[in-house]
């Protein structure tokens, strides 16, 4: 099990979940409305409104998750950080819930 970290354009946060979620690679994405994010970009200090996604998922679809980012998300060099869920870390009955909807086929 995974949690990923995506920062995109408040205007975008919400598309891009749900793109996540109809390609079956995630099975919850939540929207951390509004973070300011400072950075390093092309020799500047850049300073930027974002939204935060929170997208929970197995590691047997990470890649896909990512290669769908990449082409759906407008920067060049998205942020896709992923953690670690350890075995036993967490509600039990949510990770088997988020395990089961990550990957099915749509109905």
């Amino acid at each position: 099990m995974r949690v990923v970290f995506c920062s995109v354009p408040v205007g975008e946060a919400k598309g891009l979940a749900r793109k996540i979620i109809e390609a079956r690679v995630a099975a919850c994405v939540q929207i951390v409305p509004q973070v300011q994010s400072v950075y390093h970009w092309k020799g500047d200090v850049c300073e930027d409104e974002e939204a935060l996604l929170l997208i929970k998922t197995d590691a047997s679809v990470l890649q896909e998750l990512t290669t769908l980012i990449k082409q759906a998300h407008s920067y060049s060099v998205p942020e896709i950080v992923s953690v670690a869920i350890e075995d036993g870390e967490g509600n039990l009955d949510y990770l088997q819930w988020l395990r089961q909807e990550v990957g099915q086929t749509q109905k």
